[in-house]
Formats: C-alpha cells, sequence, structure tokens
C-alpha cells in the first residue's frame, strides 16, 4: 500500500487497483492537490496491461466525497475556480476513457462533484445509508464538472432537471431505481460486493467488454443509424481476435472459455 501526498491510497490486488479518496476529516472534499494526484494515479493505471478494474471509493464511513472543496471556492477568483473545474472535468473524462472496468464505491454521501466523479465510472455500487446529490445551486453554483452533461444521460432529463435545480439528495434505494446506482449493500459488504460485481464482468472477454462500453459510450451521442453502425463495425473488429475464436469455438464444445485478451 502506497500513499502519497496528495490525499490519495493507492493498492493493487491481482488485477483491480483500489483508489481511495483520503481527506476524511472533510469528507474527502475535492482540491487541487486530490485531483491531481487522482489524475496521475488513473494515467499510471491506464498504461498498466496488468490492471483491468479501478475501484474508486473515499475514506472513512460518512463519504464517498462530499464535493468540491467550499472553503476553496469561497476564497478563489473565477479563473482558479474554472481551472479547478478543467481539472476536475480532465479527470472524470479519464475514467470514461481508461479501458478499464472502473466501479465507484460510494459508502456515504455523493454530492455535487463527489457524485460527479461517481457519474463518471461504468458503474456505482452504495452502501444502504448512501445519499447522493447535487447541492450545488444551494450554494449558488453550477453543477460544472459534468453533471450537467452526465445525470441526464443516466437517469434522463425529466428526473434530473429536478435534482440539479432543487439541489435535493436521494437516497440509495431511489438512487437504484432511478438508474443511478447499480446495486445497494450493507456498509460492511461494499468491498467484497465490488470484488464480485468485478468478477462477473472479468470472466468475459477484456477486448468485447471494452469495445462494448465505446459503442454504449461514443453511441449515445450519435443518430440512431450511426450509433448501430457504430456496433456493427466493433463487431467485425471483435470478430478478427483470438478471444472471438475461443468463445465461439467454447460454446460450440459446451466448454468455458478461456479470454486471454487478444
Amino acid at each position: 500500500m502506497a500513499e502519497n501526498k496528495n490525499f490519495l491510497i493507492s493498492e493493487q490486488k491481482e488485477k483491480v487497483a483500489l483508489l481511495t479518496l483520503n481527506r476524511p476529516e472533510v469528507h474527502n472534499a475535492l482540491n487541487r492537490s486530490l485531483l491531481t494526484g487522482l489524475k496521475e494515479e488513473l494515467n499510471r493505471i491506464k498504461n498498466n496491461p496488468d490492471i483491468e478494474a479501478v475501484l474508486l471509493t473515499g475514506a472513512g464511513n460518512k463519504a464517498f466525497s462530499a464535493g468540491a472543496d467550499i472553503k476553496y471556492l469561497n476564497q478563489s477568483t473565477p479563473m482558479e475556480i474554472r481551472e479547478l473545474a478543467l481539472l476536475a472535468i480532465s479527470v472524470n473524462r479519464l475514467i470514461e476513457n481508461l479501458n478499464k472496468i472502473s466501479v465507484a464505491l460510494i459508502n456515504g454521501f455523493a454530492l455535487g462533484g463527489g457524485l460527479e466523479l461517481a457519474e463518471s465510472c461504468m458503474f456505482r455500487i452504495a452502501v444502504n445509508s448512501a445519499k447522493l446529490g447535487h447541492p450545488e445551486v444551494r450554494i449558488g453554483a453550477v453543477a460544472g464538472w459534468g453533471g450537467t452533461t452526465r445525470l441526464p444521460r443516466l437517469i434522463g432529463k425529466s428526473l434530473a432537471v429536478e435534482m440539479l435545480l432543487t439541489g435535493k439528495m436521494i437516497d440509495a434505494e431511489e438512487a437504484f431505481r432511478c438508474g443511478l446506482i447499480h446495486r445497494i449493500t450493507a456498509p460492511e459488504r461494499l468491498q467484497s460486493e465490488g470484488d464480485e460485481f468485478l468478477q462477473e464482468i472479468l470472466q468475459n472477454s477484456p477486448i468485447a467488454v471494452n469495445l462494448t462500453w465505446e459503442a454504449i459510450h461514443r453511441g449515445l451521442d450519435l443518430p440512431v443509424d450511426e450509433s448501430a453502425k457504430l456496433g456493427t463495425d466493433y463487431f467485425g473488429l471483435v470478430a478478427s481476435t483470438n478471444d472471438f475464436r475461443e468463445g465461439t469455438s467454447a460454446f460450440l464444445k459446451k466448454q468455458k472459455a478461456i479470454f486471454k485478451g487478444n
């Protein structure tokens, strides 16, 4: 286990990296140092072929992240706040384009920029006591780290508008019902639930998983016909891999496929 000055704890277990936001005294509020450290670590993970997935969580038992450091926002210039937002957006985009499975383990409050960080992950698993929300308007701010973009895509425009304009928090059950999170679990089960969830995906061909995610992610911004064509192109592309031959052959032989990611 390694801890760095940027308030981030990074661990690796076999093919999975666990990143922990480590400012529990301020509910893991996101400042420049934490975001910079997270970006550096994500780039390292992106270039490490031995890591296939990332679990992202917060230290302590109260918060995944309560969002941007409000004290910093209150004391900073508009240009400094914009630069912080640009840094946060680059981190969130990096997570989306990591070519690794990413799961946010929401262990408490996930608010504002903290929820935006979780929204950039492929999946979100929350403890049953979690509270999620975009309270930015309640402090005179905007969900400017990607929330106005990702939340409507995740739960639909109508519900997203309600959350973003009222600033209200929702509990884990409501977040599950509207599709914002994928699973709910007890606090003591959060880590193991994340591990088990990952194994359901990692047993499949990593090439097929990554291309499926890319087809979904890119296809959302395309007209229907072009989005379907993208899926067709990726289907043809994946058919050129050894994993495709292994998977189809194993199916015909009624055996378990052994994928090697090539």
